[in-house]
């Protein structure tokens, strides 16, 4: 069986450089053809070109290209190459030309709703699509979906949908009663929203049981991550908001459950580790063997679960109500959102205004259909807009 061929999104990212370590142990099941990064770490973009023998590599930044590419030549000559055939695509369109050149797996770990074009252009290519980057389907869900050329298509990374994937294995669509997200807690589970008024961002990036990027952290702290989550469900899925429930579980062990008509409940579990749902969308419908550690069941444990306190995190609610308002709102909510979580983590607003500047936002807006990628943008630039003078107005 000849290896599959991968295009990697934001691979000097967590989700990226976590790709990379699966792929590379697995030499014989998969091939890099290329990768792509929006530049701000040149020499990593460049040693992971070259160790991994890319074709093309995209960078975002039209000003980093030229610092890749001299990055790409010094890396070749440590590594003993004599010439360099890397193409170097630049600009913004760079990961979405990419993701267009017809891998058989597209994974994208793009952070944002940036990402949302590189998605599309892997569909349409008829790429298996292994998702990570959830804003692209919570910002363009209905432009996605429509995309979508097979089933199987789209191969969902995050560690909860992944898990419901799993489940779902174990019974007919029509025995599902409902899904169950897990939820960390994050680093303020049981807080209340007086002792959360004066956090820091300090203390928002310190979360108990995963290592991510700055952005995920933080909206792991305020829940709004398990917003994006219940809409990303949702949408693939085919699951009905109502029919999705969030409990906290802090261990992280049981990454998320199915529920089925009969009374059954089918629930994945694994220690806390990224490279298992990367293997997943990498190998799909295949398991890599050892892709991660297992649960060590001769050690004592427990496995906590509590309803989530939805008057102190009101993110999940907000992501309900703008599923239901209209098919531009979790566009909005997802722009306002990162917004308001560059202001705090710039130290402009506090932590709970995050979550207050989505509302405030989501409120405002006059909502509308998704007919094509200039809507999203529409309402992202209007969410951003509006966000900044929110974010302006509390300074």
């Amino acid at each position: 069986m000849s290896p599959r061929t991968v295009v990697l999104l934001g691979s000097t990212g967590s989700i990226g450089t976590q790709a990379v370590d699966v792929i590379t142990r697995h030499p014989d099941r998969f091939r890099v053809t290329g990768i792509s990064a929006g530049g701000a770490d040149p020499v990593a973009l460049a040693r992971q070109a070259v160790a991994l023998g890319v074709q093309t590599v995209a960078v975002a930044d039209p000003d980093a290209a030229g610092t890749v590419f001299a990055e790409v030549v010094r890396a070749s000559a440590e590594a003993g190459l004599n010439q360099v055939g890397v193409e170097v695509l630049t600009g913004p369109d760079a990961a979405s030309q990419l993701a267009a050149r017809g891998a058989d797996v597209v994974l994208n770990g793009i952070t944002g709703s940036v990402g949302l074009g590189p998605t599309l252009a892997a569909l349409g290519a008829g790429s298996v699509l292994a998702l990570a980057n959830k804003e692209s389907l919570v910002a363009g869900g209905p432009l996605v979906r429509a995309a979508v050329q097979r089933p199987g298509q789209v191969v969902p990374v995050d560690s909860e949908h992944s898990a419901i994937a799993q489940c779902l294995r174990g019974g007919r669509r029509s025995e599902v009663r409902r899904l169950v997200l897990t939820a960390s807690g994050g680093p303020f589970r049981g807080r209340t929203r007086a002792e959360l008024a004066d956090v820091t961002a300090e203390q928002a990036l310190a979360h108990p049981t995963w290592s991510m990027g700055p952005v995920v952290t933080v909206n792991s702290a305020t829940m709004v991550n398990k917003g994006l989550e219940l809409i990303e469900a949702h949408l693939l899925f085919d699951v009905p908001v109502a029919d999705i429930s969030v409990v906290v579980h802090p261990q992280s062990v049981v990454h998320s459950m199915v529920e089925f008509a009969d009374g059954s409940t089918i629930a994945q579990a694994s220690p806390p580790d990224m490279r298992l749902p990367i293997a997943l969308g990498l190998s799909w419908p295949d398991r890599l063997p050892e892709a991660a550690a297992p649960v060590d069941w001769t050690r004592a444990g427990r496995w906590d679960f509590e309803p989530l306190d939805e008057d102190v995190f009101g993110a999940v609610a907000l992501a309900r109500a703008a599923v239901a308002a209209s098919a531009t709102h979790p566009a909005v909510y997802n722009a306002a959102n990162e917004e308001a979580v560059a202001a705090f983590l710039a130290g402009r607003i506090g932590f709970l205004d995050v979550v207050a500047t989505v509302e405030e936002v989501l409120r405002e807006h006059d909502g509308g259909p998704v007919r094509d990628v200039a809507d999203v943008h529409a309402a992202e630039d209007w969410a951003r807009a509006r966000a900044r003078e929110r974010v302006a107005a509390a300074g």
